[in-house]
């Protein structure tokens, strides 16, 4: 027999792992479980007879062997007497010696409970009925499942994507049991919307288990605007039935008939119907000259076309572009690099940005920012030659008024020559 070792990679602990470790803590329950399951159906079913036959009594739990003989009695004396050996075995069922009486133990009260809540379940969606159930207890005894809720959110997942599928197959008859599905389990909806809303406002739980809750109420809504859904996908399909006559017939009322009928008697019907050429009637007279005229006259003449490159011709030769000069900011330079040579080591801006007009003089002013600018100074124009001269701009924080018929007041600042640097 293999270990539980065996079944992973060499060097891995199973008991490291959280998942395998809350199995093995459960184990003294869970062993419950396969005592009752190992076997076949029928010893299978008839082991759960006998448990839970055991186990209803509950004004008297205690059993005297006579008293299971009796209750028994419809079963044979060797299978009965093989089944209580089974479950005496599995510990499911204990044996008083002082009082000579047999009572369930506490792993089979807990495995007929559970199985109790999912045998009495019926309906269109028993799944999503006993998961909700499973929640709603968890959560009246205050202590929530997380896998519980996991469950019940894929569960909702799924039904959404099947009654997303039904409503985009365009079937009428499958869109109708879909509607029908989704009534039948919307009150297991409705029983754990309640709950959800309970888990929400309820400040003890943990994130992980408050995140759940709210994607079951977020899958909930979804579910719910999907009943609208179906009504309008139904008006537009009743919309477009097709009236057989005076009949009172629609070809709803066709499908639905010829979806009632067997294979054989549909193929007895199609019996003759069938002819062994049959004739393209789908198709009509403009479709046909349409193909007809791109088969025999649009592909050949494709064929026939020439699909030869042009020879290679020689690009005409261009004038290279001429640089647009900035002449007033050539002027600027040649009057700072004037300054420069002539020793002038400070000498106030008016010196070199008063010229004969506001506009020439506004400017100028704008190019005294560009002196000592690095990213300019990479450039090769005019601009570039500005940055490169050695000033820097001081002072500026007052104002001073000028004689100048358009410049009124210029700013206090000064050009200030960089020692050590040559003006060139």
């Amino acid at each position: 027999m293999d270990s539980l070792s065996d079944f992973f990679q060499p060097g891995i602990e199973p008991g490291s792992l959280q998942a395998v470790s809350r199995l093995q803590g459960a184990w003294g329950y869970l062993s419950v479980f396969v005592t009752l399951f190992r076997g076949g159906d029928e010893e299978v079913l008839m082991r759960l007879l006998v448990l839970r036959e055991l186990g209803g009594r509950a004004e008297a739990p205690l059993w005297t062997p006579q008293e299971i003989a009796q209750r028994f009695s419809y079963l044979n004396d060797t299978k009965l007497a093989t089944i209580l050996g089974r479950l005496r075995e599995g510990d499911l069922l204990v044996y008083d010696s002082d009082g000579g009486v047999y009572q369930l133990s506490e792993g089979a009260r807990v495995a007929l409970a559970a199985l109790a809540t999912l045998v009495d379940f019926s309906g269109d969606d028993v799944e999503l009925g006993y998961l909700a159930s499973q929640v709603a207890a968890g959560q009246a005894v205050g202590q929530v499942s997380d896998e519980a809720l996991k469950h019940l959110l894929a569960r909702l997942n799924e039904l959404y994507a099947e009654f997303e599928e039904a409503l985009e197959s365009q079937s009428e008859f499958r869109i109708r049991a879909a509607q029908h599905r989704l009534e039948a389990v919307w009150r297991w909806v409705a029983k754990s919307t309640e709950v959800v809303r309970s888990l929400t406002q309820d400040d003890t739980l943990s994130l992980t288990v408050l995140n759940q809750a709210q994607a079951i109420a977020l899958a909930q809504s979804r579910m719910l605007a999907l009943a609208g859904t179906f009504e309008r996908r139904l008006a537009q399909l009743a919309a477009q039935r097709v009236h057989l006559g005076n009949s009172g017939l629609t070809s709803t009322d066709i499908a639905d008939w010829l979806r009632r009928q067997g294979a054989a008697t549909l193929a007895g019907k199609l019996a003759g119907g069938w002819s062994i050429s049959p004739e393209p009637a789908f198709l009509s007279t403009p479709e046909l000259a349409d193909v007809a005229e791109f088969e025999l006259l649009a592909r050949e003449r494709a064929k026939a076309g020439t699909h030869v490159l042009p020879g290679s011709e020689a690009a005409p030769l261009a004038d290279a572009p001429e640089m647009e000069r900035l002449l007033e900011a050539e002027e600027m330079y040649d009057l700072l690099l004037t300054l420069g040579m002539s020793g002038e080591a400070d000498a106030h801006i008016s010196q070199a940005v008063l010229a004969d007009s506001y506009n020439e003089t506004a400017y100028r002013l704008s190019l005294l920012s560009l002196i000592g600018d690095p990213e300019t100074s990479n450039d090769q124009s005019i601009v570039a030659a500005l940055a490169k001269l050695p000033f820097s701009l001081q002072g500026g924080d007052a104002v001073i008024e000028t004689d100048h018929p358009e410049v009124a007041t210029l700013s206090d600042a000064r050009l200030v020559a960089n020692g050590g640097k040559d003006a060139r």
